[in-house]
């Protein structure tokens, strides 16, 4: 058994290095989905987003600045920019936060963890070196299935939610994947942490300019609770989290990258079981076996590959 995990790990896209971020990465969307839950009962879904990309883009300048990253100046790059921040961030975390008005934080999970499928078609087409194979296809259904498995008793249950709700996160899937390829062919040739700050900074810009328009009222936060949520979000959930996940596009690839939204649903699933005293069931046990199986399926690599 050993020889064979070790056969996977030596064989592996992913080095060690991009396993902790991208461990690190689920862990911390995983919970974003729980945090707009609490924030959108006070707010509206503008207005969250706004305050996220505001504390987002703040918190990825201060550690770009801190790590002495180059900024880019041309024109071409700078739009390029321009468009990744409202498409990679602002529209599809306000459908989601809409979304989440109406269905379940773990039902919005589940929808959200076909971005890899969607993101797999989508660079077959436009990127040369990330392109579909057996292995990989089988491997992202698998972990579909997985995802699926996870929450089984509640979907046979009937707890699916809004329709229009559903809808919306399964938009925010396709802008993430579309986004996530872009993000790949168009900035490529920057280096450093710019490259994961500059799309925040231009989608607080959009939705500072959009969101009071759009959304009446737009609320401030009152409640100490939806700061929490909104700081969160921002903070770690937006600035800390667009940093590494544009690291792993250009690292291994905007398709592999994709896979960590497969976390996001045993990172709900375990934080109910840890601290609200969700009973340890077996879709949690089978449908975590599948995503760790579809992970090695699509990143694993044959010696002298």
């Amino acid at each position: 058994m050993s020889f064979v995990f070790n056969e996977f790990i030596i064989g592996s896209y992913l080095k060690p290095k991009h396993w902790t971020v991208f461990i690190t990465l689920g862990l911390i969307w995983s919970s974003s989905f729980l945090w707009i839950k609490i924030g959108v009962q006070e707010i509206g879904p503008m207005a969250l987003v706004a305050f996220r990309m505001l504390f987002g883009a703040i918190t990825a300048v201060l550690i770009a600045v801190q790590q002495k990253s180059e900024w880019p100046t041309d024109r071409r790059t700078l739009l390029n920019f321009a468009i990744l921040g409202p498409t990679s961030l602002a529209i599809p975390i306000f459908f989601i936060s809409w979304g989440e008005q109406t269905i379940d934080s773990a039902v919005a999970s589940i929808l959200n963890a076909t971005v890899p499928l969607f993101t797999l078609v989508i660079a077959h087409y436009w990127l040369h070196d990330d392109k579909m194979t057996v292995r990989k296809v089988t491997g992202l259904l698998i972990g579909f299935a997985g995802t699926l498995v996870l929450f089984s008793e509640d979907l046979l249950a009937g707890a699916h939610g809004n329709l229009l709700g559903q809808l919306a996160v399964v938009l925010a899937s396709l802008f993430y994947a579309g986004s996530a390829v872009f993000a790949r062919k168009a900035t490529a040739h920057i280096e450093g942490m710019a490259r994961g700050a500059l799309p925040l900074v231009t989608a607080a810009i959009f939705m500072w300019i959009v969101g009071p328009i759009a959304e009446k009222p737009f609320l401030i936060p009152q409640l100490p609770i939806t700061w929490v949520a909104a700081l969160w979000l921002g903070m770690l959930g937006s600035g800390a989290a667009m940093l590494m996940f544009y690291y792993l596009i250009h690292e291994v690839g905007p398709t592999r990258a994709s896979l960590v939204t497969y976390l996001f649903p045993i990172g709900g699933v375990i934080l109910g079981v840890i601290f609200l005293d969700e009973h340890l069931s077996w879709q949690l046990i089978g449908g975590t076996a599948l995503i760790a199986v579809s992970l090695l399926v699509v990143n694993y690599r044959p010696r002298g590959a």
